[in-house]
């Protein structure tokens, strides 16, 4: 949950700076409310590829979510989010979230729209995430991100009416060594308005251990979930 949770931010923020389409800070726009005023803005237009560049800073920055950020995060990118065919590669500078330390890259595509007449994201990760003991993370995802609401909205606040349905598997080992494989097998649903997933259930499965669903209930925003093992049910509340 930790590695598919920062990844998936990293895609929001790149997605909502771009759209932002001028250097500067972060606090200076919408976006600030997502994000953090500390943050700087550096887009290129001009190279080609064209180049992102989001800069949290050298020092740990409190954003607007609670988290604490430092660092870069770096995007490569052939046109706009919203361009049909578009790819963006993503890496990072020291980045860190919560004193994690993320590695690695993401390449999202652009597939166009679908037959529902969404746009469709095919999202491809492969992520080391650092925990402050040097113990490592390993996430490798395919996903796809359906953009179902929200698309169409402009103006200084058209994020927040954004929801995606998530989609796709993961696998990798946890901190202490296990592998372990992911299944999303019903689609997470993700409103930018909201700090948790609303619904869906992810199957995880620790190596020779029993598989682990984990349900996010009916829609509503709220931090609570329920773990399934063997028929067992337990409450959880989510960070």
């Amino acid at each position: 949950m930790l590695a598919q949770t920062i990844n998936d931010e990293v895609t929001t923020v790149t997605a909502q700076s771009e759209d932002n389409g001028v250097s500067g800070t972060l606090g200076d726009s919408a976006f600030g409310f997502l994000l953090s005023p500390c943050a700087t803005i550096s887009i290129n237009t001009i190279s080609s590829p064209h180049q992102l560049i989001i800069d949290f800073g050298a020092t740990n920055c409190k954003c607007l979510d609670g988290k604490y950020r430092r660092g870069e995060i770096l995007v490569s990118f052939t046109g706009l989010y919203k361009d049909s065919g578009s790819s963006h590669t993503i890496g990072f500078d020291n980045y860190y979230v919560n004193n994690y330390k993320v590695e690695g890259t993401q390449t999202v595509t652009n597939n166009g729209h679908n037959n529902d007449g969404h746009l469709t994201f095919s999202v491809d990760i492969n992520s080391t995430i650092t925990d402050t003991s040097g113990n490592k993370l390993t996430y490798i995802s395919a996903r796809t991100r359906e953009w179902i609401a929200g698309a169409n909205t402009t103006g200084l606040f058209g994020w927040l009416d954004d929801v995606y349905s998530i989609t796709g598997t993961a696998n990798g080992t946890s901190f202490n060594g296990t592998a372990y494989t992911a299944k999303i097998t019903s689609p997470l649903i993700v409103a930018l308005n909201c700090k948790w997933i609303e619904s869906g259930k992810i199957d995880f499965k620790p190596n020779d251990s029993l598989t682990r669903t984990i349900d996010f209930g009916n829609g509503d925003c709220d931090n609570k979930a329920t773990v399934d093992v063997a028929g067992l049910s337990f409450n959880i509340l989510l960070p």
